[in-house]
């Protein structure tokens, strides 16, 4: 069950990266190396959470469009 789990994350994971991007083809384990292995420092806040990649990382600017595609929808409040 797990590994049915993993393999619905990473291909939602591969459907949210732009076409226009090289990884929007790859393999999973080209995925899994690219993005999920990387080092990262963790800063945890009240309300968030913070990543701080190290300044060589090549694909930090996915990172942060992929936060935004995977980001919760805001909810209308009940009257």
């Amino acid at each position: 069950m797990l590994h049915t789990a993993s393999y619905w994350l990473l291909q939602t994971l591969r459907e949210a990266i732009p076409s226009l991007r090289d990884l929007a083809r790859a393999e999973f384990v080209t995925i899994r190396r690219r993005l999920l292995k990387v080092a990262v420092r963790v800063q945890e806040y009240a309300t968030r959470i913070r990543l701080a990649y190290a300044a060589g990382c090549p694909d930090a600017d996915l990172f942060i469009g992929l936060a935004a595609a995977f980001r919760p929808k805001p909810t209308a409040a009940a009257p």
